[in-house]
């Protein structure tokens, strides 16, 4: 292991840990995701449990509460306490449009989320975060795991030399990628979004650094040439996906909800359970145009 990954981790780990006066954290790992043990969130939550879960959301960035039970009205009352929800781009007719259903079984030809990606930063302000309520897991009982990679230590992890050439420079994510990579167009009634954020960004929270490229929206770094720019971020991408480091797993059982910090972490939804079937619902929540 390098010195600046040890340099890295030591900045991390050594920080004084928070105390929470309103429920349990169990860590998933030193470095990314926690489990919050002794919350009901289908209850109004006080404001010492709502500041307790702030302050473990910007610690840990991925939350998991187990053993909920709620109602779409339950779901979209707790993701309101951390901002406006988002409107879901595509609806379906007759769906609320702030839940996007996510769901996969033998029919399905793919499924959300595979590969690692933060959502939605071809957007002009990228989502602050997703929760996701898993109610329908497979049923051979594992499978569908979703991993989460830490894009802070991802910065982190780098050399002085690459993060002196990064910072700077921006790169333009187009919401058409998708669609396009699979041979497709995007349907007729999408406003395609297309922006330019900073390849380094800082957390609007925190002010900490991070690394804001992802290989489905990121089409190229504006001021490199095209074979420079397909280089740079292809190194970038190995680095997220390769660094075991950076990962945090999330196993899902039933009625399992998670809450990630978008503006921060990757996540890659693995699909290993074909032909089995899991269903979640999904609530974004709206954040602020990326700065470097």
């Amino acid at each position: 292991m390098d010195q600046f990954t040890l340099d890295a981790i030591a900045r991390i780990t050594t920080a004084p840990r928070e105390t929470y006066e309103s429920f349990t954290v169990d860590p998933l790992t030193p470095l990314l995701g926690a489990e919050i043990v002794g919350l009901d969130l289908s209850e109004e939550l006080t404001p010492v449990q709502q500041k307790d879960i702030r302050t473990a959301f910007l610690t840990h960035h991925v939350l998991v509460f187990r053993d909920q039970h709620l109602t779409p009205e339950d779901h979209k009352r707790f993701a309101a306490l951390f901002g406006p929800l988002h409107l879901d781009s595509l609806p379906e007719e007759g769906s609320d449009p702030y839940i996007l259903k996510v769901s996969a079984n033998k029919d399905s030809k793919a499924v959300v989320g595979n590969g690692w990606h933060a959502d939605g930063t071809a957007d002009d302000e990228p989502s602050l975060g997703s929760m996701l309520y898993v109610t329908e897991v497979p049923e051979i009982g594992s499978g569908g795991d979703t991993l989460f990679a830490n894009m802070h230590l991802a910065y982190d992890m780098l050399s002085p030399a690459m993060k002196t050439f990064l910072d700077g420079l921006t790169a333009v994510h187009d919401g058409a990628r998708p669609w396009l990579t699979l041979g497709q167009l995007p349907p007729a009634e999408y406003d395609v979004p297309r922006n330019e954020h900073p390849v380094v960004v800082r957390h609007p929270d925190t002010g900490r650094k991070l690394l804001f490229v992802n290989g489905p929206y990121t089409s190229h770094i504006t001021q490199l040439a095209a074979t420079e720019s397909k280089a740079v971020l292809e190194m970038l991408y190995d680095h997220v996906a390769r660094t075991n480091l950076l990962h945090c797993r999330v196993r899902w059982q039933a009625d399992t909800l998670v809450f990630w910090d978008n503006r921060c972490v990757q996540h890659h939804a693995t699909w290993d359970y074909f032909p089995y079937s899991r269903y979640g619902q999904r609530i974004a929540i709206d954040g602020t145009r990326p700065l470097a």
